[in-house]
């Protein structure tokens, strides 16, 4: 043989080597073994690896056969757009709901339940319910949690009469038990406590219901997360004994989860990294930013276990689309949220997932949210709380946020009028609004937020029109303008401050119907009688053919001058939070 040829026989053996592996048909891929662990090195002293220089580490991961390959050149190539049906769609319902609502703490009980240092009220509850966390920890929660009042269809039915069209279904959130009947993660709820696969539930709730549903997953910065369970109190009588993140495998022999692995929910003890201790002692920040150098091996097990109970949900539970959480440009980046590996992971569960939907559907109407991505063909983003400045249509996008907070506790202000608003602020901006309802740890949910759904749906059912399939005018809005800015709805988990937050009916919103009629919202009921006046149509712009007020049958008067389309009210109006104008251009 020529030189020549043996030298491209050879190199298509390399790429042959260096293919995307598939699976075949019912195939899932296999778990690795849990890797060694090296012996642990005092606390803060190891500097965490360069992750600019740490080459991103392609997964050994076999995923579905198809054109998408676990990399973002394919991924954005192949895909065929974001599905219509999210804009159509407009408003969701999060449900974010698991074991952390028994501490009735509000977010992140698991993480902060081990904050003796702050003297967290998360902490000083878990005394009071449990016992101290050396002895009783969130290993122990999980096995009492038992939401015996929850029922997936019944509040699946009263979120759709709410107005949703999705729902945002939590799959595991950053305490890492899953709840699902998880493949490749033994905690979980079918195995401890409810004993039940409640993701199943709502999804079934969904068909039954025709309503579209995704599943989210928060458990990719769950390691360095999760680090406040190896430490101990720092005084009293329990002063230097070791919470149970330092338990293993061998202490649970006789004991309820013998055969249970704690590290497998609690991870392994990272504090030796320089700052994972102590931002794991503040409200939020991830360590600083590089690889977890000395456990490389224990990181791609990691990655690749992350990814696999992923594909597991999109393989048995068929989402319509998946969600990760984090504050960077994805998961396992070296930095942010993903700080401590770099990887090709979420390429990966993407890539399986399309390729999936093309065997399953015969098409990709689906899609992958990575919160706070830049526009990426194959992702939609989202953000929490508060609302960009200006209109932002240059990808799809999910404004999200909690009524009160993620999980549970007492005393929320449940208020129908800063929900509609919350809408209103997203849709006018060319998005789409998520909210999370909060759920009591035995699943249900309080009467005044059944009160609040109630009051959003009869608001819906009047001016879903301007909702459902609407896009953004050329303008957001007009109001009152505040440090430069269009006043809007503040920002945080909705409470009493959204409550008490005060528009007036000269605070509008805009969007532009399926019908291709423009839509004015009042962000305040106008008395009745008055006139409100939309400064963006005044004489000269675009020329006004027709007016109505949706809900209404009576006829309006309504003029345009220099000053505005200038609409007068009906001498009666009995309407909630705000008025939807029907505008017809010429």
């Amino acid at each position: 043989m020529k030189k020549s040829v043996i030298t491209m026989m050879l190199a298509c053996v390399v790429c042959s080597s260096q293919a995307q592996k598939t699976l075949q048909d019912g195939q899932m891929p296999q778990m690795p073994p849990f890797p060694e662990i090296p012996a642990k090195m005092p606390i803060g002293s190891v500097p965490t690896g360069d992750s600019k220089s740490f080459a991103e580490v392609q997964l050994d991961i076999p995923i579905t056969y198809g054109p998408y390959k676990a990399n973002w050149e394919s991924i954005e190539k192949n895909y065929p757009g974001t599905p219509e049906w999210l804009r159509d769609a407009k408003l969701g319902i999060w449900v974010h709901f698991g074991p952390q609502a028994a501490g009735e703490s509000g977010d992140w009980y698991a993480r902060n339940l081990y904050k003796e240092r702050e003297d967290h009220k998360a902490y000083k509850n878990h005394l009071k319910r449990y016992g101290h966390p050396s002895e009783v920890g969130y290993k122990e929660v999980l096995r009492d949690w038992n939401p015996t009042k929850l029922d997936p269809e019944y509040l699946t039915k009263l979120y759709q009469k709410a107005g949703a069209r999705f729902l945002m279904i939590q799959g595991v959130h950053h305490d890492n038990y899953d709840l699902w009947n998880s493949q490749y993660h033994p905690w979980n709820s079918v195995n401890i406590g409810p004993k039940r696969d409640i993701l199943r539930e709502w999804v079934d709730a969904c068909h039954k219901y025709n309503m579209r549903y995704g599943v989210t997953f928060h458990h990719e910065y769950t390691w360095w997360w999760w680090q406040t369970a190896f430490a101990s109190d720092s005084k009293g009588d329990k002063a230097g004994v070791p919470y149970d993140g330092n338990l293993t495998l061998e202490d649970g022999k006789g004991k309820w989860w013998e055969g249970y692995d704690p590290r497998l929910l609690y991870g392994i003890d990272l504090r030796e990294y320089e700052t994972v201790d102590a931002m794991a002692h503040t409200g939020w920040s991830p360590p600083k930013a590089g690889i977890f150098s000395r456990h490389l091996d224990y990181c791609k097990w990691y990655a690749t276990q992350w990814a696999l109970r992923m594909m597991d949900v999109t393989a048995h539970y068929d989402p319509d689309f998946i969600y990760t959480d984090g504050t960077v440009q994805g998961p396992f980046t070296g930095d942010g949220t993903g700080t401590g590996y770099k990887s090709n992971a979420m390429q990966t569960v993407m890539a399986d997932y399309y390729n999936r939907l093309l065997k399953t559907r015969g098409k990709v109407d689906a899609f992958s949210i990575i919160k706070f991505r830049n526009p990426t063909n194959g992702a939609v983003n989202t953000a929490e709380f508060d609302f960009p400045d200006s209109i932002n249509a240059s990808q799809p996008w999910i404004r999200e946020a909690p009524v009160g907070d993620w999980f549970y506790a007492p005393g929320f202000t449940y208020d129908s009028d800063s929900m509609i608003r919350f809408i209103i602020e997203a849709i006018c901006r060319d998005g789409n609004a998520a909210l999370n309802i909060p759920m009591r740890p035995d699943g249900s949910i309080e009467d005044a937020c059944v009160t609040m759904l109630e009051e959003v749906g009869q608001w819906m059912q009047i001016n879903g029109e301007a909702v459902y399939g609407s896009k953004a005018w050329r303008t957001l809005g007009e109001g009152e303008i505040v440090n430069g800015k269009l006043k809007k709805l503040p920002g945080g988990g909705l409470g009493k401050q959204h409550a008490d937050f005060k528009f007036t009916p000269q605070d509008i919103r805009f969007t532009v119907g399926k019908n291709g009629a423009l839509y004015a919202f009042t962000l305040a009921v106008p008395e009745a009688g008055s006139q409100v006046t939309i400064h963006n149509l005044k004489k000269g712009q675009e020329k006004v053919k027709s007016v109505s007020l949706l809900g209404c049958d009576n006829k309006l008067k309504w003029r345009q001058t220099s000053e505005g389309l200038v609409i007068s009210c009906p001498d009666k109006l009995d309407f909630a939070t705000s008025l939807v104008f029907k505008i017809a251009i010429k």
